[in-house]
């Protein structure tokens, strides 16, 4: 099973649009997504606009990969959870956020080797069909707390961004 989150605070049409178009070529994969405020009618997907908390957990345990914006929530969840994850960026120039920080954030994990990054639609589907066929695996493993290496990482990024 795939799980598509894009957290509940904005819309992400664009992504949420793409695993649509993707989800029939995934030879019956199941994808949930929790696709908060869309304007996409979704179609081959199972979608929900809230997911409780204690659903939310158990898809993502129970996911074979995740699909996300380049929310840090995810992202470190994924980390923790050791669940292979594919982030897209928001980008600004589609109205999905104010700022371009989600590709800053994408990059900087992306370099860390800790996430498998998507920077457009064709990105996407190239990256999810490659960790179905095994070829693309949770790249890095974290602990509940992060380690020195993450916070010091974290730390050069904010005061040279």
């Amino acid at each position: 099973m795939i799980f598509l989150t894009i957290g509940f605070q904005f819309s992400f049409d664009r992504l949420i649009r793409e695993m649509d178009r993707i989800a029939p070529k995934l030879n019956g994969m199941q994808v949930i997504a929790q696709v908060s405020k869309t304007g996409h009618e979704v179609e081959n997907m199972e979608s929900h606009a809230y997911v409780k908390p204690a659903e939310f957990e158990n898809y993502f345990q129970n996911a074979s990969l995740i699909i996300s914006h380049a929310g840090m929530g995810t992202i470190l969840s994924a980390l923790e959870s050791e669940r292979p994850i594919i982030v897209m960026p928001r980008l600004k120039k589609y109205g999905e956020l104010t700022t371009d920080h989600q590709i800053s954030t994408a990059r900087k994990l992306e370099k860390l080797n800790y996430v498998h990054v998507a920077y457009d639609e064709t990105e996407l589907e190239s990256k999810v069909l490659k960790v179905l066929s095994g070829d693309l695996k949770p790249l890095h493993k974290i602990n509940k707390h992060a380690s020195k290496q993450l916070l010091d990482s974290i730390s050069d990024f904010l005061n040279n961004s």
